[in-house]
């Protein structure tokens, strides 16, 4: 088994391990988590607990970001999650992309601070409803919780349908990246590939701000959940030995 990477950060920064548990992504799998609550261990007055080199590190060693918490997997016999991401100077949409993007004229969007409202809270309902009924975020406190405290500085990409709120994206800011946290989305948009656009403009933001890669969180080849993140390319997968390889490359 190769020792896990070590993340080079300017806190120390304690992990710990989830017991075991079923995976949510690969049936009859057991997956373990390693984990850290960057707040508890920031210096006093600290904010955002992390800085943008320190969130920057932390990805490029594995880790994702869920609420307040970072955290990685850490299964002893599976290797699927892997970190993906994409490099924008190179990134070029397929077909399918470029019409998801035409279908998507009429869509504004709006960036800035999160911000958790009902309108947001009530989609994101229907959203678990559609897409996560097995394993929802349930109540109103787990929403904020999950996508609206960051120990990072965050955006929300707002998607509008004339003055109705279409779709909601969170990313993070990095020092040499945006990470796309989480999407979510009114079902009854689904026609619409909203998922396909926001990544899109997602990557758009990175160029604007001067970001030279999109970090897309974890591919497993063999969930459909995880896998469409393959579709956006040409893409890098990070190895067990904190190298980015080339999609064409095997780990």
């Amino acid at each position: 088994m190769t020792a896990p990477l070590e993340p080079r950060i300017s806190i120390a920064l304690p992990l710990f391990e989830s017991e075991p548990h079923p995976c949510s992504y690969l049936p009859d799998r057991t997956a373990t988590t390693e984990y850290s609550v960057p707040q508890a261990f920031a210096p006093i007055g600290t904010n955002p607990p992390l800085t943008a080199e320190d969130y920057q590190a932390l990805m490029d060693a594995g880790f994702r970001r869920s609420g307040i918490a970072v955290y990685r997997t850490a299964c002893d016999s599976c290797r699927e999650c892997v970190p993906i991401r994409v490099p924008v100077a190179t990134f070029r949409p397929s077909r399918s992309q470029r019409r998801a993007e035409r279908r998507n004229r009429d869509v504004s969007v709006q960036i800035g601070k999160p911000q958790p409202d009902d309108e947001k809270y009530s989609i994101f309902e229907a959203y678990q409803r559609d897409h996560h009924a097995s394993n929802p975020v349930e109540s109103r406190e787990e929403f904020e919780a999950f996508l609206y405290q960051s120990p990072v500085h965050s955006l929300e990409m707002v998607y509008r349908v004339g003055s109705a709120v279409a779709g909601v994206g969170i990313v993070d800011i990095a020092s040499q990246s945006l990470s796309s946290v989480y999407f979510y989305f009114d079902p009854a948009h689904a026609r619409r590939s909203l998922g396909t656009f926001s990544a899109l403009k997602e990557i758009d933001l990175c160029r604007q701000m001067g970001k030279p890669y999109w970090y897309a969180g974890y591919y497993i080849r063999e969930c459909d959940r995880m896998n469409y993140k393959a579709a956006f390319g040409p893409y890098q997968l990070l190895d067990q030995h904190g190298q980015w390889k080339p999609s064409e490359e095997p780990l």
